[in-house]
């Protein structure tokens, strides 16, 4: 299964010149943990850049920088990790954990944004998996048990 399938279309994003409080304030009305920082590339918009309320917390708040002075380029996350829409689950966990992210953009094959997987979508597709499979178990022990009395 492609992540195209599980990710979410719906991402929260910021151009770099936006302050942190900016990407504060839309994570508090989406109620989401991260946006991403995205340029215009000829009509295209390319994440380049990632921005979570931890690194809000850690870069902002506890040193105690004005957050109307310090826009999301100035502390997202450099190197952003991205994975195209055709890319199996299995192998985008793999490339998460190689790379130590819990959310990662999704990108057409232009390498414009086409939304974002997270730790949380996947959890919650490996559960409804093994959900699958512990019914599966229940019912052929209950099919055998029926037919062997």
């Amino acid at each position: 299964m492609p992540v195209s399938e599980i990710c979410n279309r719906e991402v929260i994003i910021v151009q770099g010149n936006n302050t942190v409080l900016d990407a504060a304030k839309l994570m508090r009305q989406h109620h989401v943990g991260d946006v991403l920082v995205v340029e215009n590339r000829n009509g295209v918009q390319v994440p380049v850049g990632i921005v979570t309320d931890r690194d809000l917390v850690i870069e902002t708040l506890a040193p105690e920088l004005d957050s109307n002075a310090i826009t999301v380029s100035d502390i997202m996350v450099p190197g952003l990790a991205t994975v195209k829409e055709g890319t199996g689950i299995f192998e985008a966990i793999q490339y998460m954990r190689a790379k130590g992210v819990r959310r990662m953009p999704v990108v057409d094959e232009s390498g414009g944004l086409a939304g974002i997987i997270t730790l949380d979508d996947l959890l919650e597709l490996l559960s409804e998996e093994l959900l699958a499979l512990t019914k599966l178990v229940k019912h052929e022990q209950k099919k055998e048990m029926g037919s062997r009395r």
